[in-house]
């Protein structure tokens, strides 16, 4: 007996430090990979808008003057602030696009990270905080309220990037496709020919420390179905080092200014990649703790966060609408 797989484009382009993929069901392959390839060049367009790091980008030249006086940015700019303000609010400073500071001082900007001096923390704190980021929504310019103060969207950049690469895609009449920046955000348009909604595998965080060992990898800890939405991750590993016997890892928790310690992995499931970026992130920060106050922010959320033990082998998971495997439960 023989099965085929209904037909499908793919395209895949490198941005934002990642790897993007859209797998475009249909047998339209030219018009299919137009599509794909318009998407992944709104996504390049974006980079250079958005990136820290490019000279020519807005971030980069407000990093360099809005603190010497208003800079104006591009409306879809400006409401992308707006947004990631909003979110600052709503999480009480848990999501924080201006926690660079810290990120430096914690020596995760370019390295592996180190133990900073106490007073070195305190400093990079008093430059962190969307309260020092001044919106003027009538003349749609940005303002710092001091010196040292940046904006670093990594970690609501990619999804933003997906979900306008989503809307350019339904525009070109796309009713079924796959979306993904590495391994942080996917997002869907309506489901594959052959199944009722996407589906989604929550890989088992302990799984990136075995990398390179013989052991088995880990089953995942579930499966999420998606159709119409976006589901983002946020987890600590990758960059990380050890001082004294603890482990920090490169996400900073801007209201401590140190590493966060609530939760080693954190998954959010909402129709906007763009939040569900921000959110994951957040809900991270927080932890087992922070947990339902992220899920009050919007309706409809599913959401999982996970806590690795010390010895990074026992897993305390808690979720909400999503079904966890029954061997990670508890």
């Amino acid at each position: 007996m023989s099965s085929t797989q209904p037909p499908s484009v793919a395209v895949a382009r490198r941005a934002m430090a990642t790897r993007f993929e859209i797998v475009l069901p249909g047998d339209n392959p030219v018009r299919l990979r137009a599509a794909g390839e318009e998407a992944l060049d709104e996504i390049e367009r974006l980079e250079s808008q958005l990136s820290l790091y490019l000279p020519s980008s807005e971030v980069y030249h407000l990093n360099q003057s809005a603190a010497a006086g208003p800079v104006r940015v591009t409306p879809a700019v400006f409401k992308l602030l707006r947004d990631a303000r909003r979110i600052w609010e709503e999480t009480a400073g848990a999501f924080d696009i201006t926690v660079g500071p810290l990120m430096r001082v914690w020596g995760f900007v370019g390295g592996t990270g180190r133990l900073p001096a106490p007073a070195d923390v305190e400093a990079a704190k008093a430059r962190v905080g969307m309260n020092l980021v001044q919106l003027n929504e009538t003349d749609c310019t940005v303002r710092f309220a001091r010196e040292g103060v940046m904006i670093d969207l990594g970690a609501i950049g990619k999804g933003y990037a997906l979900e306008r690469a989503v809307e350019l895609l339904r525009e070109a009449g796309i009713t079924s496709a796959l979306l993904h920046g590495g391994t942080s955000t996917v997002c869907t348009i309506g489901a594959p020919p052959d199944a009722a909604a996407w589906k989604i595998a929550i890989e088992h965080p302990a799984n990136a420390d075995r990398q390179g060992t013989p052991l088995e990898p880990l089953p995942p800890l579930a499966a999420v179905l998606l159709k119409d939405e976006a589901m983002s991750v946020s987890a600590v590993w990758g960059k990380s080092f050890e001082a004294d016997g603890k482990i920090y890892g490169h996400v900073i928790d801007p209201r401590t200014g140190a590493p966060t310690q609530g939760a080693s992995f954190a998954a959010v499931v909402l129709p906007s990649a763009t939040e569900t970026d921000a959110l994951s992130t957040a809900l991270l920060t927080l932890g087992l703790a922070g947990h339902d106050q992220i899920v009050r922010l919007r309706p409809g959320m599913r959401s999982l966060v996970a806590a690795l033990g010390h010895d990074r082998g026992g897993l305390r998971v808690e979720s909400r609408n999503i079904v966890v495997n029954e061997m990670h439960e508890g």
